[in-house]
């Protein structure tokens, strides 16, 4: 197998054979190719993951990886687990064959074995190993979790910009752009107040309130967004969020983490 698409590769690793798969060792750009092929999902068995406590820890860290690989594990398309050395090589083990993952420069070759009596040793070596090792929980929700609780909780139009805006972000569109600050961006643009949207931020397992209010802060005064009180009547008004830069106001949801990558630099 030889190609340019690291989750291709493994993806027909996986499916060539008819029983369980599993992939050890796997690199954080690895998982992160398979997660957004959706590796498994059309599989009769879990694919069973075995990698470094690091790697998964390392992909669980970014939302918009966490969330699709939790919506996989919720449907019972793939399973983790973790063991504290990394396994060194990444194989994808099935019941027809062991495929060793080269990468290359910009290249990715399969190197495929289907000798039966090493087939049959390697199964039984990860079965053990992935049976010894420790279920790696998500804490991060699945995606289709967080679009409907955020479309009852604040309404469509809200889970219509935060889909355009998780669906447009780019590795370079630089580290400020986390859950948080996405989620208070899209408020902002709906003009939500701080209040719902950190209730549902908490509810939904994105952050807790202080985090939001916290990351709001920061927000503001760097210029991204900007607050209106809004009586109620009793206790403290509430805040109401808005954008507070002409050039976010102005852009389209899909363009709005690209622009805020620059208000924010």
């Amino acid at each position: 197998m030889l190609d340019t698409d690291v989750g291709h590769v493994i993806t027909s690793a996986v499916q060539s054979g008819s029983g369980v798969a599993y992939v050890v060792g796997p690199t954080p750009s690895m998982l992160r190719a398979l997660v957004e092929t959706g590796i498994g999902t059309d599989l009769p068995t879990p694919v069973k993951m075995l990698a470094g406590r690091s790697v998964l820890k390392a992909v669980a860290d970014e939302f918009t990886v966490a969330t699709a690989a939790a919506e996989l594990v919720d449907r019972g398309a793939i399973e983790l687990r973790a063991v504290e050395t990394d396994p060194g090589n990444t194989l994808v083990v099935t019941d027809a064959s062991v495929v060793a993952i080269v990468s290359v420069g910009d290249r990715v070759a399969g190197l495929v074995t289907d000798d039966e009596g090493f087939v049959g040793d390697a199964t039984e070596t990860y079965r053990a190993q992935f049976e010894a090792a420790d279920r790696f929980t998500l804490r991060t929700p699945a995606l289709s979790s967080v679009r409907a609780s955020l479309e009852a909780e604040l309404g469509a139009d809200v889970q219509s910009d935060f889909d355009a805006i998780f669906e447009s972000l780019k590795p370079d569109d630089g580290p400020d752009l986390d859950e948080v600050v996405v989620s208070l961006l899209v408020a902002a643009r709906n003009q939500v107040l701080l209040y719902d949207i950190s209730k549902w931020g908490e509810d939904a397992g994105i952050a807790s309130k202080a985090t939001f209010s916290r990351t709001k802060t920061e927000l503001e005064e760097r210029g991204a967004i900007e607050t209106e009180k809004v009586p109620i009547d009793v206790g403290r008004p509430r805040l109401r969020l808005r954008l507070g830069d002409d050039r976010l106001r102005e852009a389209a949801p899909e363009r709005l983490a690209a622009v805020a990558s620059k208000v924010l630099a």
